[in-house]
């Protein structure tokens, strides 16, 4: 399986830059459901089929395989951090740190908003999986993430901002494994704080910001003030 998708890289980069159609994306977000609820390996293409009202041709025609659908997943979910960072380097108005915070409060709406997303993941690295194409995928998203992100700490380090030798993935650990155990406990973090009678929307609204500030905040602490 993981010469497989090591293939799928090497063979198929259209599938990372093609737009996709509504039919295709209607597809992809009825995937991502299906393996959030029951795991990759326990959903079918027939149960994707099935739950998007298409036939099993027409997701063969689009994607080719379960495992392209997933890479397909992977690219629409993961895909923006590179454009973002791209962006914000030729955005001369910004300091290097309001840069970094800027990627925090982009990464933590898209996480919010992917819930389901970044529950496949979680689950997935859990289970240990070596040998899944998942795994694969992610060591892939990983590396693209963080050569994205080494590109703006190293901007912020030749202007004099940053400190030198900070080490890039333990900060995007400390990122992501913040962000997904808070969405995990969300439920407890709203009884602990007595926030039940919050309306839906303006305890998302507030939960948004405390974790994105409490980021924001342990990357100013390792990137810039000496511990």
């Amino acid at each position: 399986m993981l010469v497989l998708i090591k293939h799928l890289f090497n063979f198929a980069p259209e599938l990372f830059n093609m737009s996709y159609s509504e039919k295709q994306l209607q597809i992809i977000e009825t995937a991502e459901k299906l393996f959030a609820i029951k795991g990759f390996d326990g959903t079918s293409v027939r149960d994707i089929a099935d739950e998007a009202g298409v036939n099993l041709a027409m997701i063969n025609y689009y994607f080719g395989s379960k495992e392209k659908l997933m890479q397909a997943l992977f690219e629409q979910r993961t895909g923006h951090v590179k454009m973002q960072v791209d962006n914000l380097m030729s955005d001369d108005s910004l300091a290097p740190m309001q840069k970094v915070e800027k990627l925090i409060d982009n990464f933590v709406d898209r996480v919010i908003e992917r819930e389901k997303f970044y529950k496949i993941m979680t689950c997935e690295q859990m289970m240990h999986k070596n040998d899944s194409p998942i795994t694969e995928l992610m060591i892939q998203m990983k590396k693209r993430n963080a050569e994205a992100v080494s590109q703006l700490l190293k901007d912020g380090q030749k202007k004099g901002v940053f400190k030198k030798n900070v080490d890039v993935l333990f900060l995007m650990m400390t990122m992501v494994g913040t962000l997904t155990q808070m969405i995990i406990s969300k439920p407890f973090y709203k009884e602990y704080n007595n926030l039940q009678s919050l309306p839906e929307e303006k305890f998302n609204q507030q939960f948004r910001k405390k974790i994105s500030d409490h980021i924001k905040l342990l990357f100013k602490a390792i990137l810039i003030h000496e511990a």
